[in-house]
Order: C-alpha cells, then sequence, then structure tokens
C-alpha cells in the first residue's frame, strides 16, 4: 500500500508557506500508523521552515552535519593530495631508475666498444702473425678476377693508366682473360711463369728430350765438344763458377727431368695444382729447376751453332741470335745473356725464343704497354710446329711476367 500523508496545515497568518518537501529532520519524525487494510502507514511532517530551527536537536544534528560535510571535504583533499604526491614520488623514482639504467647501459656500451676495438687489434696481430708464421711463401699466386686487378692497380688519370685498362679490358671482353695469377717480381718470374704452365698443365715431355739422356748434356758438351768455357757459367746470383759446374748442372738438369715426369704422369688437374703449389714455394727448389732450363737453352744454341758451322738448316731465330754483338757465339750468349737471367735480369725476347724452341712450347705474350699496335700479341716462337703446345703470358713491360687465366 502506498504512504498516506495527511494534508498540510493550513499556514498561519505571517508564516510562509509551507515546504512540499520533507527535510531530513522531517524525516526523522515520522510516525508509523497501522492503515485499514493492515498495512503501515507513514504520518510525515512537513517543515513549515524556521519552525524546527529552534529545536535544539536540530541544530545538534546540523552541527553534525555540517562536521561530516567538512571532514568529507577534507578527506577527499587529503586522499587527493597523498594521490598526487605519491604519484610525484613514483615519477620521480621512475625517471631516476630509467636515468641510471640509460647511464649504466651508455658505460657498458663503452666498455665493450674499447673491448672490441682491443680485442680486435689483437685478433688482427694475431692473424697476421700467424699468416707470416705459416703461410706459404707461393712464387705464383691464386687466381684473381683480372678486371679487379686492373682497377686496383691502375688507377687515376695518366695516360699510362688509362692504356692500360684498355688493355685489361680487351684482355677479358675479347681474348676472353677471366683471371690472372701473380708471379713473384724477380729476374727468374719469365722462366717461372712458363715452367709453372708446363707442370699444371701436365705437358709431356719434349720429343728431343725424350730421345737424349739429357742428365749426361754437360758432360756431352765438355768432352764431345770441347766446351771447356762452360765452367764459367753462373747459377744466378750464387756466382757460382769452378771445376764443379757440371755436377751441379747436372743435378738441376737431373731434377728437372724428375719433376716434369713426375707432373706429366698426374692425371688429376686438382692434384697436379696442389703439387705445384707446394714446389713453387721452395725457393731452393726453383733456382735448381731455372738454372736446368738455362742450361737446356744453351744446349739448343750450341747444337745450333755447330750445325751453322757445318751450313745445315737451323731455324731463322738462330740467325736473328748470332747476328747481334752480344750473342756471336754460345760463349758470348752465355756470358751475356744466361749468366745474368736470375741475377741482375730477365730474359730479354730473343732469350724467349729460344726458351720457347727448347722447351717445344708456344708462348703467346700479351704486351699490355703495345696495346693498338700490332706487337700487342706475340708468340715465342712466331711460327712453332702446330703440336706445340700453348702457353700464355702477359706483361706490362717486358720485364715481369704474369699468368693469364681464360
Amino acid at each position: 500500500m502506498a504512504a498516506r500523508r495527511s494534508p498540510p496545515p493550513a499556514r498561519e497568518p505571517g508564516r510562509p508557506a509551507a515546504s512540499t518537501a520533507a527535510c531530513i529532520w522531517c524525516l526523522q519524525r515520522e510516525s508509523p500508523s497501522g492503515g485499514a487494510d493492515g498495512a503501515s502507514t507513514l504520518q510525515i511532517e512537513y517543515c513549515h521552515g524556521e519552525g524546527h530551527m529552534a529545536d535544539p536537536q536540530w541544530r545538534n544534528f546540523a552541527r553534525i552535519l555540517r562536521s561530516d560535510a567538512s571532514r568529507g571535504n577534507d578527506q577527499v583533499h587529503s586522499w587527493t593530495l597523498m594521490t598526487s604526491q605519491a604519484l610525484d614520488t613514483a615519477w620521480r623514482l621512475v625517471k631516476g631508475v630509467v636515468a641510471l639504467a640509460m647511464s649504466l647501459l651508455a658505460s657498458i656500451l663503452c666498455g665493450f666498444r674499447g673491448l672490441h676495438v682491443q680485442l680486435g687489434q689483437q685478433l688482427r696481430w694475431w692473424i697476421g702473425y700467424l699468416q707470416r708464421r705459416f703461410k706459404r711463401n707461393l712464387s705464383v699466386e691464386a687466381e684473381v678476377d683480372v678486371l679487379s686487378y686492373c682497377a686496383r692497380e691502375w688507377r687515376g688519370d695518366a695516360p699510362r693508366a688509362k692504356l692500360m685498362r684498355k688493355a685489361y679490358e680487351e684482355l677479358f671482353w675479347r681474348r676472353h682473360v677471366k683471371c690472372v695469377r701473380l708471379v713473384r717480381r724477380d729476374n727468374y718470374d719469365a722462366l717461372r711463369s712458363v715452367l709453372f704452365q708446363i707442370f699444371s698443365h701436365g705437358l709431356p715431355f719434349p720429343a728431343w728430350m725424350r730421345e737424349k739422356d739429357i742428365i749426361k748434356l754437360p758432360e756431352k758438351l765438355l768432352f764431345s765438344q770441347g766446351c771447356n768455357w762452360i765452367q764459367q757459367y753462373s747459377f744466378g746470383p750464387e756466382k757460382y763458377t769452378g771445376s764443379n759446374v757440371f755436377g751441379k748442372l747436372r743435378k738441376c738438369v737431373e731434377l728437372l727431368k724428375t719433376q716434369w715426369t713426375e707432373f706429366s704422369g698426374i692425371k688429376d688437374h686438382h692434384k697436379r695444382g696442389s703439387r705445384c703449389n707446394s714446389l713453387f714455394s721452395d725457393t731452393l727448389l726453383e733456382c735448381k729447376l731455372y738454372e736446368a732450363l738455362k742450361f737446356l737453352m744453351l744446349y739448343q744454341v750450341t747444337e745450333a751453332y755447330e750445325l751453322m758451322k757445318t751450313q745445315k738448316a737451323v731455324p731463322s731465330l738462330f740467325h736473328l741470335l748470332f747476328s747481334q754483338e752480344t750473342s756471336l757465339d754460345p760463349l758470348s750468349f752465355m756470358l751475356n745473356h744466361l749468366n745474368a737471367v736470375g741475377d741482375s735480369c730477365g730474359l730479354e725476347q730473343i732469350d724467349m725464343f729460344i726458351l720457347g724452341y727448347s722447351l717445344e712450347v708456344k708462348i703467346k705474350v700479351f704486351r699490355l704497354f703495345k696495346f693498338h699496335s700490332r706487337d700487342f700479341e706475340i708468340c715465342y716462337p712466331e711460327e712453332p710446329l702446330r703440336d706445340w703446345p700453348e702457353v700464355a703470358l702477359l706483361t706490362e713491360n717486358d720485364r715481369h711476367y704474369h699468368i693469364p687465366v681464360f
């Protein structure tokens, strides 16, 4: 049942109209009364304005309400202030921790950077040391890209640099030279370049060497042809002369025959390459092989000279050789040409002809400094026999040679 309310009493004269809404104090004075239907009925006395203001209980109650409201406002303000202070403290703490962490991280990174630099220096030193300690002293280096080598060696706008770049581009694009093997620059490099290719390609022994026992050739020159002047033969920088020159030459020629026979019998290309790397890292063995090649050249010159004295036909290159003042006969050829090879100079062009003829190989040389001329590519000898194998060299100055790889 809805609560029935009694109508407001009549307004006394001079008294303000009663409020239609019950105040808190009036609600405290509500008294229940039983209705006719047994349901409780709330009897509310309406507040007529200032009527309850004189009531002491009302004043006490109002004071309590104001006190509670003020205390609630103070509590809200206090909680807001505490929350703000807590957040501010937490933010300052977080900023301090972050700043400390960043400073610590920066210090760690700087420490790692310094450690990295120090370790890098130590590592480079040890790598260089190990390379110097264990790396083979190869006289013929591994293959490198020909254009990369050209770009590294011939930079700038000088006329010679431009000419060399064009010559290397000609080798790459027109002559199909893809790589180059750099050969140690000394006075043996022409002999080294030719012999390395003979061994690495497994070329067969020359026909005339198979027919003769080349180990006995030094004694043959002395006893059969009376060439006692051969005692003046010089072994490159060693400057060795004397009566034992024949025994020394014999050992060199024997070593050449043994190595050549061994390499020509190896069918596997990779195995030959590995053996070449091993052989061409031994300086003493190399020098003996090159001195054997020099002696074979001297023997062929001596044989051609003897044939010319009997009016027999010889290749035209020997006529050219003996027409020069420095090589009128085998002795002058040995003293003025061969003895200096390996010591003060390398092979000259006429010597390259004799080398190709003695080894029965066609030596094709790309003379890069002669680019745009008919002498850019030349063969030693110029008219080899058809069945002679071919080896290739390149030179930038006719003094030092490298090996092109097709």
